[in-house]
């Protein structure tokens, strides 16, 4: 299985984003890539009206990421936001070549380190899995990934691999932060993760906390053994990989972590 990581910086024009999301997939399906995995917040950053970029402009959005899929034969996960009354949910939107979409709304929202995101945000509380060719695939987003049960579950829903889109904050530790989470989902879980995040937006800056999450790159597939397989830097990027899943199932021998699981976790 070939997956691309598409490390992109979103802003707050949704037209801008959308093509440079079509930029990076055409790319993507160059590469003859099964998966291309954008961020959280790719229509439209964090720190911006995203009431309104949901509002506005997810049917446009939408049609256009579905029919991209389907003209180059890619299944698409990317950050996207959707009407949810006065608030909007965070949804990874999952585009494939058939022209259909499922979704996932984010289950754990970021009211940490000094930020609400549930005061715009509504939570859901549904596991997702979908299917690129034989292979079962979850979906986390972001501050998901600091609960170890979701990715056990999702592993045992089937995923062999998690996608992670993310915007992660930057701040004191943070990335290092990131680092050890995603190599120890993989571990948790005996997949693939692999976590997209937004590019840094100061590339080279200080490492300091901003009031909205707008990412630090770093962007990372972690085997089910915890090794990084690959490790994007901080700036715009589009990287390939390509996953032997038969590890799958030399770690579940080795570290069988959800057979010896007690009461559940």
């Amino acid at each position: 299985m070939k997956i691309a990581l598409a490390q992109i910086g979103s802003g707050e024009d949704v037209a801008a984003n959308l093509q440079k999301v079509t930029d990076f997939v055409r790319e993507s399906a160059q590469k003859q890539t099964d998966l291309v995995v954008f961020p959280e917040a790719t229509m439209s950053a964090f720190g911006t009206d995203i009431f309104s970029a949901a509002s506005e402009h997810s049917d446009h959005w939408q049609k256009s990421l579905a029919n991209l899929a389907q003209e180059h034969g890619i299944t698409i996960v990317v950050g996207e936001f959707e009407p949810a009354g006065e608030r909007v949910r965070n949804v990874a939107g999952i585009y494939s070549p058939d022209g259909t979409r499922d979704s996932y709304a984010k289950m754990h929202l970021y009211d940490a380190f000094g930020y609400s995101e549930s005061d715009t945000v509504e939570a859901d509380e549904e596991l997702c899995t979908f299917k690129v060719g034989n292979v079962t695939v979850g979906v986390a987003i972001c501050y998901d990934i600091r609960f170890p049960k979701l990715f056990a579950e999702l592993s045992r829903a089937g995923a062999q691999v998690i996608v992670v889109p993310t915007s992660w904050a930057a701040g004191p530790t943070k990335k290092q932060q990131w680092q050890v989470l995603t190599r120890a989902r993989a571990l948790d879980s005996n997949c693939f993760v692999v976590g997209v995040d937004q590019a840094n937006p100061v590339v080279g800056g200080p490492d300091v906390e901003t009031e909205a999450p707008t990412g630090v790159g770093l962007s990372v597939v972690a085997d089910p053994f915890g090794q990084p397989l690959i490790e994007l830097g901080e700036g715009e990027d589009l990287k390939v990989v390509r996953l032997d899943l038969d590890i799958i199932e030399k770690a579940e021998q080795a570290v069988p972590v959800l057979k010896n699981a007690k009461l559940g976790y």
